[in-house]
């Protein structure tokens, strides 16, 4: 796409989601349509059980405007603001890879104040689990956009590791859900919280130090391929020609890997029925991912090669801490690709997005599908447009962002993130949003 179609394409997109905002905000059809069958299920539940009816007559006042998801009394969700704060989201994801879902939950849970709506009904209420489970998948929903369409951005720049984040993939989207059904009700990393956010600031120092001459001076072609790329850039030559190319290794047994992990997690997740099944067709996964062997690529003149199976096992712990601490992960995969991979920040946001991607499909479709969880379409909709626009301009500006300064704003918010969880987990409250 010429830079010209870009702007143009891009000004459309501003025009049409001023335009369904304010058809969205003029609208009664967005806040006032009949209520999910899910919410009214749920409700008519906790009013059925004493322990809970008194606080659900409380919370939901008739005869109020109707708010989230058309329950009288709910937050009204701005969707003007929604749009924007979905820009942000696109762009923080699409430029470093990584912080998306924490910062959608950011919007989700203290702009709009979703998540202390639902907890005033009170812990195990049926309306506070369906109000939680629906702001999960609303967060996920802007990752996962946001995750395809940086994807594929990145993939036509050249600046996308298939085979590294497939491989990734593979691992997580088996941990996800093999780990914590291995363990579920004998340890939860939830009690260790606040050390999970020690550890972050441990790895916010260790990427610190990266950045020192002394730390780049170990990566020497990580630092070599950036130099290059980022003199590309100021020279505007053409780039096409230099981007990833795979000299080295088979997708064959990868994609089907990928196949039978992702199976795996829709069995477990939606049938009630011969549970053996999954766990093989995860251990298949695995066992093909050591046969792929090495894979080499280069990147503005640089080989780089890894064994699949690192990776893999790599996605795993990954996504075993994520499913413990409820989080995407992608703020882990990164230091992975910078530290133990060993790429240039300018690959690094395109394949944390492909396999944050594939691990965002299997669960949305587990909860929306297998729990029948519900969303508000009209801000589901508004956002996507808004996280389109940043995903969209973000693999286009990091280009001229130095590597350095990607790192700078990766390290930043990582510092962010290891003070939500260690306040949390040591003071029992987050004192950085979301709270």
């Amino acid at each position: 796409m010429s830079r010209s179609r870009f702007y143009v394409a891009t000004a459309l997109l501003i025009v049409l989601s001023l335009v369904t905002v304010a058809m969205a905000q003029g609208g009664p059809d967005l806040t006032t349509p009949n209520m999910p069958g899910k919410i009214k299920q749920a409700i008519q539940k906790s009013l059925a059980d004493d322990t809970h009816a008194a606080n659900t007559r409380k919370v939901i006042k008739p005869g109020e405007e109707p708010g989230f998801l058309g329950i009288p009394g709910a937050p009204q969700t701005n969707l003007l603001l929604g749009l924007i704060w979905a820009i942000w989201v696109g762009w923080i994801f699409s430029t470093v890879g990584a912080f998306g879902g924490i910062m959608a939950g950011v919007g989700h849970i203290t702009i709009f104040g979703l998540a202390d709506y639902a907890k005033a009904f009170g812990k195990g209420n049926p309306v506070n689990n369906l109000l939680t489970d629906s702001i999960r998948v609303s967060n996920q929903w802007l990752v996962g956009f946001s995750g395809l369409i940086s994807s594929f951005n990145y993939y036509r720049m050249g600046r996308l590791v298939a085979p590294l984040g497939v491989c990734l993939a593979i691992g997580g989207v088996g941990g996800s859900w093999l780990v914590p059904e291995l363990t579920a009700g004998k340890i939860s990393l939830k009690a260790y919280i606040g050390y999970f956010g020690l550890i972050v600031f441990v790895l916010g120092c260790f990427l610190i130090y990266e950045i020192t001459p002394r730390g780049a001076a170990r990566k020497k072609e990580a630092k070599a391929a950036a130099q290059a790329f980022e003199k590309a850039i100021r020279e505007k030559t053409d780039t096409s020609d230099q981007g990833v190319k795979i000299i080295e290794g088979s997708y064959k047994f990868m994609w089907i890997a990928v196949a039978l992990v992702v199976l795996s997690a829709l069995w477990i997740n939606l049938l009630n029925t011969a549970r053996w099944v999954p766990y093989v067709m995860v251990l298949v996964a695995w066992v093909l991912t050591f046969m792929v062997g090495t894979i080499r690529f280069t990147f503005f003149g640089q080989e780089f090669k890894f064994q699949a199976w690192i990776p893999m096992v790599g996605g795993i712990f990954i996504a075993a801490i994520a499913s413990f601490l409820g989080v995407g992960g992608g703020f882990l995969y990164v230091p992975f690709l910078t530290s133990v991979a060993g790429l240039p920040m300018f690959l690094v946001a395109g394949t944390s997005a492909l396999c944050v991607l594939v691990g965002m499909i299997v669960s949305i479709f587990s909860y929306m599908v297998g729990k029948g969880v519900v969303v508000a379409w009209g801000l589901i909709g508004v956002e996507l447009i808004g996280i389109f626009i940043g995903s969209m301009i973000g693999p286009r500006t990091s280009k001229y962002i130095p590597e350095k300064v990607l790192k700078i704003i990766f390290i930043v918010l990582a510092f962010y993130v290891g003070l939500r969880y260690t306040t949390k987990g040591f003071l029992g409250h987050s004192i950085v949003p979301p709270f």
